[in-house]
């Protein structure tokens, strides 16, 4: 009798050693994960993660990962980029008559750019800055703070204005840089 009882002491320890041994897998998953969602989306992890907790912003993260694999993104030709900077400046020598124009000429000209690049023209400005930050994370809060100073009811003063033009240039610039290497 006491070697069952042997034997049913050695399968529940081999049982708990495997559940362990799971365990412990699955949470070097999940932390690889987190380490690598928050290597690639930046500050737009942490904003995700404070917006929605961190199990719902890593899967939305997620998702809009495996989507931007589906996208067609592509660095734009020298003549585009060419392009796109002299439209740039005529935005910016717009300014001093007309900073509201100018502003908003500056973010139609930054959507442009994503739409060119290949990034959908989609209506839900967050799930475009997703998509955008999963290769631009470092500029897409510069975007949505360019987009919240254009967009003030028309209460925006000309140097909140300007403030937009300098986040929407140094969006701009990033874009037309390319696609950033994969974390």
């Amino acid at each position: 009798r006491r070697d069952v009882m042997e034997t049913w002491e050695w399968i529940v320890l081999g049982a708990a050693v495997a559940l362990v041994v799971v365990l412990g897998l699955l949470l070097l998953r999940i932390r690889r994960r987190r380490t690598h969602l928050h290597e690639r989306f930046g500050r737009e992890y942490e904003r995700a993660v404070a917006d929605t907790g961190t199990g719902t912003a890593e899967r939305r993260l997620s998702d809009v990962e495996h989507e931007h694999d589906e996208l067609r993104v592509r660095a734009l030709p020298s003549a585009a980029r060419d392009r796109y900077l002299e439209e740039w400046r005529h935005a910016e020598a717009r300014f001093v008559s007309d900073p509201r124009d100018a502003a908003r000429a500056a973010e139609r000209l930054v959507e442009r750019v994503l739409e060119e690049r290949g990034y959908p023209a989609d209506d839900d400005v967050e799930h475009r800055l997703a998509l955008v930050a999963v290769d631009h994370p470092d500029v897409v809060e510069r975007y949505r703070h360019g987009r919240a100073m254009v967009e003030s009811d028309g209460n925006a003063h000309t140097e909140d204005l300007r403030k937009a033009m300098v986040d929407f240039r140094t969006v701009l610039e990033d874009l037309l840089q390319g696609e950033r290497t994969a974390a």
